[in-house]
C-alpha cells in the first residue's frame, strides 16, 4: 500500500501539507469541506505536488518536513527546482551559524531559560 505527502493551494493562496493512504478520496474530502480545520474555510483547494512513499511514517515525516518549510522552500518543491530548494536550504542552515562579522571566530553556546 502506498501513502502519500501532499501539499495544496488554499483560495487565499496559502499552502497546506497533509498526508493520507487514499490521496484522491482525500483531496475530494478537502474540496467538498468534509475534514475540519485549515482548508474547510479556505475552499477550494489544488493539488500542487504529492510524493508517495512506502510507509506511512515517511509520508508523515515529509508533511511536517514541509509544513516547517518556507514559502519559498514549498514553491521550489511545486516547481521541482532542486538547485533552488537546495539553496534555501543552505541559505537557512547558514542563517543559523553563528556570526563571525564582529571579528569573533569562537561559537557562543545559548541556552533557553
Amino acid at each position: 500500500m502506498a501513502f502519500w505527502a501532499y501539499l495544496l493551494r488554499c483560495s487565499d493562496g496559502s499552502f497546506y501539507s497533509g498526508h493520507t493512504d487514499a490521496l484522491e478520496h482525500r483531496i475530494g474530502q478537502h474540496q467538498s469541506g468534509q475534514i475540519p480545520g485549515y482548508t474547510q474555510t479556505r475552499r477550494p483547494v489544488t493539488l500542487l505536488w504529492s510524493q508517495d512513499f512506502p510507509s506511512r511514517l515517511e509520508a508523515l515525516e515529509a508533511e511536517c518536513q514541509i509544513k516547517g518549510w518556507s514559502r519559498a522552500k514549498k514553491q521550489a518543491l511545486i516547481a521541482g527546482d532542486w538547485e533552488r530548494l537546495c539553496l534555501l536550504a543552505r541559505n537557512r542552515q547558514d542563517a543559523s551559524s553563528p556570526s563571525t562579522s564582529s571579528g569573533r571566530t569562537e561559537e557562543s553556546t545559548f541556552t533557553n531559560d
